[in-house]
């Protein structure tokens, strides 16, 4: 087994990890390597909000934004998913990856920054962007199986061995390189300003992002039905309560995303996208809340029944980024969409969030 921070990241420990170097897991996963040379990488959320009715005026930004992402500096990678959220609203986020931000800066110049300005399509479209520029030390990966990459791992130079840091409480945070100095403790809160027809999330400390997919795309027919039927169920419901009672326990918000292809047409795999206050609200509602103990269950429930002859794919994503790693910017959206729902988010000068219409 290799361990799951790579060496070129190793430093002399300051706190400790939660098992002892003669640990075995259960079974095995993996981690996405980069090149020692990789210093950041960009994660870039650009989000497009749009009631059912006016679906037809989501068409040409989508269209446009993927073509942005074919022009020069581009994205290493990128994907699209959409979700349903409580509001009524359909929220499609076009995904883009770079293991450079040197090439992120001048694409984002030219083609990104003006992702929410003024919209094409009148009122009827919100439009927003979430994006971390994390170091490589301040954020972690996993996988179920090594061959197939998702997310930031598709712009990683490739796949690990199997490593020893999972299958146990505490593995997330063992996996960040930076957790062998550092407690990652958040500081302060967001707060947000206006800057024009704009609303701009101002940050805070180690703000944590984490994405976490399945993919059924290789079931078999029995194993799909007791995935959709027995774990999927319960899954929703724990991605329901954090996009409805989330901050309750720290998760500013929350969003259960349907992967789709370039047509728009639903693909087998999903995640969860969620922003939390800090790493350790992540842990503690993971480890303790019961309705990620029902996932967790239900999770190794159907394991258990299937054992290594399981197809189903688990990844999962984990970043804790500095206030300046950070951007969030809202334009047209409903007031609980992403970061404007935080619970100690101040709107300067009364400025107020409008829905799309």
């Amino acid at each position: 087994m290799e361990p799951a921070i790579p060496g070129h990241l190793v430093t002399a420990r300051t706190r400790h990890p939660r098992v002892g170097a003669d640990y075995e897991p259960p079974y095995p996963s993996y981690v996405a390597r980069h090149r020692p040379s990789v210093k950041s990488v960009v994660m870039a959320y650009f989000g497009l909000q749009f009631r059912p009715e006016n679906a037809a005026a989501s068409v040409a930004p989508l269209a446009a934004i993927a073509e942005a992402f074919a022009a020069e500096n581009g994205p290493g990678h990128w994907d699209r998913a959409r979700c349903d959220d409580a509001e009524g609203f359909i929220n499609v986020l076009s995904i883009a990856y770079w293991d450079d931000p040197a090439r992120f800066e001048p694409w984002f110049a030219a083609r990104g920054a003006n992702w929410t300005g003024e919209e094409p399509a009148g009122e009827r479209l919100g439009f927003f962007t979430e994006i971390l520029k994390p170091a490589v030390e301040r954020y972690e990966t996993l996988f179920s199986a090594s061959d197939r990459a998702e997310g930031v791992a598709v712009v990683a130079d490739g796949m690990s061995g199997t490593i020893r840091e999972h299958a146990y409480w505490g593995g997330m945070r063992d996996r960040i390189p930076l957790s062998q100095t550092d407690a990652m403790d958040s500081a302060g809160g967001p707060r947000i300003f206006a800057e024009g027809g704009r609303l701009r999330v101002i940050p805070h400390e180690n703000i944590c992002l984490i994405r976490s997919g399945q993919d059924w795309t290789d079931m078999e027919p029995e194993e799909r039905r007791m995935y959709l039927e027995e774990v999927e169920p319960v899954l929703r419901a724990g991605m329901d309560f954090l996009s409805d009672e989330g901050l309750s326990c720290g998760c500013f918000a929350n969003r259960y995303m349907q992967v789709i292809d370039a047509e728009g047409r639903l693909v087998e795999k999903s995640f969860g996208m969620s922003w939390w206050k800090s790493l350790a609200a992540l842990e503690r509602w993971a480890e303790s809340h019961p309705s990620h103990v029902a996932i967790f269950g239900a999770a190794m429930q159907y394991l258990s029944k299937l054992g290594p002859a399981a197809k189903l794919r688990l990844y999962h994503e984990v970043t804790v980024a500095t206030a300046d790693q950070q951007f969030f910017e809202y334009r047209n959206c409903h007031p609980k969409t992403g970061l404007l729902r935080t619970e100690r988010g101040v709107i300067a000068d009364q400025a107020t969030a409008r829905e799309p219409k």
